[in-house]
C-alpha cells in the first residue's frame, strides 16, 4: 500500500525544506523527498549564501528586504530552543560599486528609496579609508586574461560606492537547511533522504496521483512541488508541465574561488562586496579567506549540463575570477593549489526565479532560484505555501493571481510576477545578480 501525504516537497535543500516548513505550518502533512543523504547536500552546501538588498527589479528587492528580516531573526522565524546549533548571520553589510556597467548604482538607490532600504553613498575617498589595499582604476568591460588589455586601466576611477547596511552572509548554509528541517520535524513534517524518484503518477483526469520511489515504493499526495534545484528541469519533463511554460529553466556549472585575503583581519572587519567593473562578487570567509564569484559577464562562457553527468573539476574560471579580483586588489595572491566549490546553479531564462503552479492540476514549482535566492529562502517557503494553499482551495492563480503580505515590510507582492507564463523579464541582469 502507498503511503499516504499531503503534500510531497521534491528537493530537501534551503528552499525545498522551508517550503516542508511552511505546508507544514499550514496544516498538511508533508514529506520532503531528495536523493542526496541530507538536508541542505546538494547546491545549497555550495552557496556563497549571500544576503543582500538590492535587486534589479522593485519585486525582487522588496523579496529580499523581507528575507533579510527572517534571517536576522532566525530562532524566532525557527521556533527551535536555545540549545539548537544554529546558522550565523555575519550582518556585514554589502558595498557594491559604482561603475558604467550598473548605471552606477542610481536604478538601485531609487529602488531601495521607494522600499525603504537604507543604504550609505561612498565617495572613492572614502573607499580608500577603509580599503587603503583598493585600486580604484577602471577596467571595463570585464575581460579574460588572453584577451587584449587584461589587466589595463581602461581611463577614469569608479564612481565611488554604495554600501547596504542590512546584509552579509550566512556561516554555514547546509546547517541553514538542517535548521529548517529541523524545524519541521518538530511539527510533524517528514523526510526522506537516499530516494530517487522515478515516476510521478496521475489521476485519470490528469491531476497529481503521487510519486514512485527507485525501490518500487509509492507515495501518494494529491499536491507535489518541485523543488529539485538543478534537476529542475527534469522534474518538468517527468511531470509533464513543460507545454505552457514560457520561462524555462536549465542547469550551470559554477565555480567559487578560495584565495588568502593579503589584508589582515578581513574575515573579522571584511564585508561582501560586488564590482561589475571586473564582474566579480565578494565575501570573508574564515581563515582570513576571500571568496570570489564571477558576475557572468558576456565574455564568461556559461557552461550548461547534465546535473546527472558533470565534471566536478576546477577549469581556468577559477584562475580567471582571481586574476579579475587581482586588478582591484594587486597584493592578491594566486595559490598554485586551486581552493574552493564547483556546483551547480538551477536557472531560469531570465535569472528570476519561477515561484509558480502549472499547467498539471496539483503541481507546483520553486525553481531557477540558485545563485541569487538563497536569501530569499525562509520567505520563499511561506510564498509557497500560501500560493498553494490558495490555489487548492479555489483560486486559480493563473487568472487571478496570489497576493502576498510581507509582514516585515508591510508589502504586498503580486505572486504573478514569477509566472512560468511571463514575458521575459529585460529589467534583469541576466546574470547571477538576477
Amino acid at each position: 500500500m502507498a503511503e499516504q501525504f499531503d503534500a510531497i516537497v521534491i528537493g530537501a535543500g534551503v528552499i525545498g525544506a522551508a517550503v516542508g516548513l511552511e505546508l507544514t505550518r499550514k496544516g498538511y502533512k508533508t514529506v520532503n523527498i531528495d536523493k542526496l543523504p541530507a538536508a541542505g547536500y546538494g547546491s545549497t552546501s555550495g552557496s556563497c549564501a549571500i544576503i543582500r538588498t538590492y535587486y534589479s527589479t522593485v519585486d525582487g528587492s522588496a523579496l529580499a528586504y523581507e528575507g533579510y528580516y527572517y534571517w536576522k531573526n532566525w530562532q524566532a522565524y525557527l521556533g527551535l530552543d536555545d540549545g539548537e546549533d544554529l546558522a550565523y548571520f555575519h550582518e556585514t553589510g554589502t558595498m557594491v560599486m559604482k561603475v558604467e556597467e550598473n548605471g552606477f548604482m542610481k536604478k538601485a538607490m531609487s529602488i531601495a528609496d521607494e522600499i525603504g532600504v537604507p543604504y550609505e553613498e561612498w565617495t572613492n575617498d572614502d573607499i580608500r579609508k577603509k580599503m587603503p589595499h583598493y585600486d580604484l582604476n577602471c577596467f571595463h568591460p570585464p575581460k579574460r586574461p588572453d584577451q587584449d588589455g587584461f589587466g589595463e586601466p581602461t581611463g577614469g576611477d569608479v564612481g565611488g560606492a554604495v554600501f547596504f547596511p542590512k546584509g552579509g552572509y550566512i556561516n554555514d548554509p547546509q546547517l541553514s537547511a538542517q535548521n529548517i528541517r529541523k524545524a519541521a520535524e518538530k511539527l510533524g513534517g517528514s523526510f526522506r533522504f537516499n530516494a530517487e524518484i522515478t515516476e510521478i503518477r496521475k489521476n485519470s483526469d490528469g491531476s497529481i496521483a503521487g510519486i514512485t520511489l527507485k525501490d518500487g515504493s509509492q507515495i501518494d499526495a494529491p499536491i507535489l512541488v518541485n523543488v529539485a534545484g538543478p534537476h529542475s528541469a527534469k522534474v518538468n519533463a517527468m511531470a509533464g508541465a513543460l507545454d505552457d511554460m514560457n520561462v524555462k529553466t536549465r542547469a550551470l556549472k559554477q565555480e567559487v574561488t578560495h584565495v588568502p585575503m593579503p589584508v589582515e583581519g578581513w574575515y573579522e572587519n571584511g564585508f561582501v562586496t560586488s564590482d561589475s567593473d571586473i564582474a566579480c562578487y565578494t565575501r570573508p570567509e574564515k581563515g582570513n579567506f576571500l571568496l570570489i564569484g564571477s558576475e557572468d559577464p558576456p565574455c564568461d562562457t556559461q557552461i550548461e549540463v547534465d546535473p546527472d553527468n558533470w565534471d566536478r573539476n576546477f577549469s581556468e574560471q577559477w584562475r580567471i575570477q582571481a586574476l579579475r579580483v587581482a586588478q582591484r586588489i594587486p597584493s592578491l595572491g594566486i595559490p598554485s593549489v586551486m581552493k574552493g566549490i564547483t556546483e551547480l546553479y538551477d536557472v531560469s531564462d531570465d535569472w528570476i526565479p519561477i515561484y509558480d503552479k502549472s499547467q498539471v492540476p496539483g503541481f507546483y514549482m520553486a525553481i531557477g532560484s540558485s545563485g541569487n535566492q538563497y536569501k530569499n529562502a525562509p520567505v520563499a517557503g511561506k510564498m509557497m505555501a500560501e500560493l498553494i494553499h490558495k490555489d487548492q482551495n479555489g483560486q486559480d492563480h493563473d487568472k487571478d493571481p496570489v497576493i502576498f503580505h510581507m509582514d516585515y515590510t508591510n508589502r504586498d507582492l503580486n505572486l504573478g510576477f514569477f509566472s512560468r507564463r511571463r514575458e521575459i523579464n529585460k529589467d534583469s541582469t541576466f546574470s547571477v545578480l538576477g
